[in-house]
């Protein structure tokens, strides 16, 4: 017997309200999630990175509790969510229709495959003779693309492979092919004469299934970040994010920032980006359809159509899991895999996961890393604070995520990392050199929560201090200063980094 869409959410909702009273009884939250310390007083350097919606939590679970000024029907609302970002989809047809339609040609079978509970991805383990690793993690992604641009002034994609290398499909679809990757050393030393290594990825692609790529095509890999916060970053004003680059444009030295302008499909607009490790998406609405997309090969009402390119006959001959027939629309919207109603909660359910706390505020150690931090001008491109607004899409968030003077310690811009860091690929207003400051709260809790430390927009710095070596262009200076510091000092940065 078929059950309607509108019952199998009810059927979930009575699930989850279910599920979390059971798991309530085991000593964890209403919600199903670990139980919150009592929150002590914050401090006036930003304590309560999130404001109000702030958690104090740390461990495996530290980047998956909701804002904590949540209602209880928003806390409702973020378990739904949360099970369809957790939960794998399936290959069509399948008897779940609420859950199949997955690839043709995809990376990861959820959004939660890449964003382990809800944490940043690592490069894949190398483990063969030759240095290499024949299998990435889903967690890494490798962006491509040709000279020239799309119809909204983006990357253009490689006419045979798209504007995304997938290495997994479903049965009877070739994927892809696989990505290669291999390190070279760099070896350097500070001022004090202690030694340090680097570890430079060199990329590459191997087992083509459809022929070779264009002869200028570029690639760029990126790996999932952490999505704590995202919400409020959103909710950053825009007039802050340029005022950032006015400032940084009037000041003497070599930071300049700039903002990216970026086509965002669900408002239909330019606007300025502030997601992606180029700043080329504005919302975590186009973000997230995006990715269902691209990722996992889920279609939505603003990425309607599956990325099969011409020469991929057997991608565009596979089963759809689109509900009506091809071409009709449901309900008033294009016949897609995901409905604009769990889209939405899988948006709402991101955009209300809540930054944990600092810790170690009071530590004496921490407090000189601040003050080092500041006089190494780290916190000219990672701004410390801001106070919100209102986010883009007011049905897709939380009112509790407005008004908040938060600690994220980015500035949100682009700028010239230098050649060592340089994917050589443009994106929107991006060019090849180009990197957007990302935010450093949660830094010190990725090891609690994924069992890594790795950093960068490919996860080659294993550890803050290795982060900031690979810096040059317009924080080259910045850099100088720290392998100018005594070790003292160097580690003192890092425990203030890793408590934020």
């Amino acid at each position: 017997m078929q059950i309607s869409r509108a019952k199998r959410r009810q059927r979930a909702v009575r699930l989850a309200a279910a599920s979390t009273a059971i798991v309530a009884l085991a000593g964890f939250g209403s919600l199903g999630i670990p139980s919150l310390t009592a929150a002590p007083q914050p401090d006036p350097q930003g304590e309560k990175t999130g404001g109000e919606t702030t958690v104090f939590a740390t461990g495996r679970n530290a980047f998956s509790f909701p804002a904590a000024n949540l209602t209880d029907e928003e806390r409702t609302r973020f378990v739904i969510g949360n099970s369809f970002f957790r939960r794998n989809w399936v290959e069509a047809p399948a008897s779940t229709k609420a859950r199949d339609g997955l690839g043709p040609h995809f990376i990861a079978r959820s959004c939660g495959g890449c964003h382990v509970q809800d944490g940043r991805g690592e490069p894949p383990a190398i483990f063969n003779r030759l240095g290499e690793t024949k299998d990435p993690t889903v967690a890494l992604l490798i962006r491509l693309s040709i000279p020239g641009k799309d119809a909204h002034g983006g990357p253009k994609p490689d006419p045979v492979y798209g504007d995304q290398f997938n290495n997994a499909a479903i049965q009877g679809v070739s994927p892809e092919g696989r990505v290669t990757l291999r390190y070279e050393t760099i070896k350097g030393q500070f001022a004090d004469g202690m030694p340090y290594t680097l570890q430079k990825p060199v990329y590459g692609f191997a087992d083509l299934g459809y022929g070779p790529m264009h002869p200028d095509v570029t690639s760029s890999p990126r790996i999932a970040p952490q999505i704590i916060g995202v919400g409020l970053l959103e909710a950053i004003a825009e007039a802050d994010i340029l005022a950032n680059a006015a400032d940084q444009a009037a000041a003497p030295g070599p930071i300049k920032g700039q903002a990216n302008k970026v086509w965002d499909a669900p408002s239909g607009s330019m606007m300025t980006g502030r997601f992606g490790w180029k700043a080329n998406v504005a919302t975590i609405a186009h973000q997230t359809g995006g990715a269902f997309l691209g990722d996992m090969g889920i279609t939505s009402r603003h990425f309607a159509h599956e990325t099969c390119t011409p020469a991929q006959k057997d991608c565009l001959a596979a089963p759809s899991g689109k509900s009506g027939k091809e071409g009709a629309s449901v309900q008033g919207q294009p016949a897609v895999e995901i409905d604009d109603k769990t889209l939405a909660d899988v948006i709402f359910y991101q955009a209300t996961l809540a930054p944990p706390a600092r810790r170690n505020v009071n530590d004496v150690q921490v407090q000189r890393g601040q003050a080092l931090f500041a006089q190494a001008q780290c916190a000219t491109c990672h701004r410390p604070s801001y106070v919100t607004r209102e986010g883009p899409f007011p049905t897709l968030t939380s009112k509790a995520l407005n008004g908040q003077r938060i600690w994220p310690y980015t500035d949100l811009l682009l700028h010239d990392m230098g050649e060592r860091l340089a994917d050589n690929r443009p994106d929107f207003g991006a060019n090849g050199r180009q990197w957007k400051t990302p935010a450093l709260w949660g830094t010190g809790l990725i090891k609690d929560v994924n069992g890594h430390t790795r950093l960068l927009h490919d996860g080659r710095a294993r550890g803050v201090l290795e982060a900031v070596l690979w810096h040059g262009g317009e924080a080259e200076a910045a850099k100088d200063q720290v392998l100018k510091m005594k070790k003292a000092d160097r580690d003192a940065l890092v425990k203030f980094v890793e408590s934020l």
